[in-house]
């Protein structure tokens, strides 16, 4: 058994999948896996379900119908871990942008460093990002620095995706009221939990642009995170 749990929402990653969760698996710490699949038409599912005969006891697969978010899918995940007994629950992309390496500072940070919740940070020692254009670095430096300035919150990262919660920070958020789907739905948590006055703790790691796969950045995704952070920090000054 493990306390802690990796959830990995999935659309046609059939090129990382088995990679990436051998390398969760290959920590120095047990961790276990949860992935989310959103019907992928490239037979992600059947790859995990593949595995689940080698990792029987550490691999888990939740399949949905549609493609319904990467927000949705983490709520899904959030939901389902939140029925076990996991004390640290995970939020990790497929494709390796994150570092399954990184894992385990994220984990010690909440487990023994005081921490609720521990984001994998790009912009808390300067930029760390490897392979993206410099539209895409500037576009996300300067949504993080915007984010600050609506919100107040001191976290550098706020649109990261690379996160470790403590159970009770899950357990205290409304899941059923988060509005957002992508960028904004990162945002979201993290106001929500820095709002409730959890301890929000940065990890500076090195974030890697995907090598194999596709990406599911669009315009609708960005103008949310736009938008979104103004509606929330309304809706937070009403709910005073």
């Amino acid at each position: 058994m493990s306390d802690a749990i990796v959830i990995i929402p999935t659309y046609n990653e059939i090129e990382n999948i088995e990679s990436i969760i051998k390398a969760v698996f290959s920590q120095e710490k047990r961790f276990h896996v949860l992935v989310v699949d959103d019907n992928s038409p490239d037979n992600t599912a059947k790859c995990v379900k593949k595995l689940q005969e080698e990792f029987n006891d550490q691999l888990f697969l939740l399949e949905r119908q549609e493609k319904s978010g990467l927000g949705t899918a983490y709520i899904s995940g959030f939901e389902w871990a939140l029925k076990k007994s996991y004390q640290y629950i995970f939020e990790m992309d497929a494709d390796f942008s994150h570092n399954p390496d990184d894992l385990v500072r994220l984990y010690k940070a909440c487990a023994s460093g005081g921490a609720d919740l521990s984001v994998g940070s790009r912009y808390v020692k300067g930029i760390t990002v490897v392979n993206w254009p410099m539209s895409r670095i500037i576009l996300s430096y300067g949504a993080s620095r915007y984010v600050r300035l609506i919100t107040r919150m001191k976290v550098k990262d706020s649109t990261a995706g690379f996160v470790c919660y403590k159970r009770k920070v899950l357990e205290d958020i409304n899941l059923k009221k988060i509005r957002f789907v992508g960028y904004a739905f990162q945002i979201e948590m993290k106001f929500k939990a820095y709002k409730k006055g959890f301890n929000i703790t940065e990890i500076p790691v090195i974030f890697k642009d995907r090598t194999k796969g596709k990406s599911k950045m669009s315009g609708s995704i960005i103008s949310e995170a736009i938008f979104g952070v103004i509606s929330l920090k309304i809706i937070s000054l009403f709910a005073k």
